[in-house]
């Protein structure tokens, strides 16, 4: 399954992004998809999941009340709103299937088959 990431660029704090994924031609309905960053020097960490069959939510912590990730009706993108965005969240950002449908397993890198390129979120101070 190839995922195409969209969406990231240059934003001031306390602007919006939208981030989308897509895996042309295929549904994400047996899946569930996760967003996940990374920081300059930090390791890859989990910020949203999705159930797409069902879509069950769940997120970090630190974007709590600040980003929604959604699905499309068609069930063939998923998107990462990010709204109130802060400089610390500034990173890749990778969007990811998990086949396996683990939900306990939502927030852990291992748990995803597929990755998407990552596309580049900034915010400026």
């Amino acid at each position: 399954v190839q995922l195409q990431a969209s969406g990231g660029g240059l934003v001031q704090a306390g602007g919006s992004l939208r981030l989308s994924c897509a895996a042309p031609g295929r549904t994400l309905r047996t899946y569930n998809m996760g967003w996940f960053r990374q920081a300059p020097g930090k390791e890859r960490e989990f910020v949203a999941v999705i159930r797409v069959s069902g879509s069950t939510t769940d997120y970090a912590d630190s974007v709590k009340g600040r980003f929604t990730i959604s699905s499309d009706n068609a069930k063939t993108t998923v998107s990462l709103q990010m709204n109130a965005l802060k400089p610390e969240d500034t990173a890749v950002y990778y969007c990811a299937a998990d086949r396996g449908l683990i939900w306990s397993s939502r927030a852990c890198l291992e748990a995803y088959d597929y990755w998407g390129q990552g596309t580049l979120v900034t915010v400026s101070s």
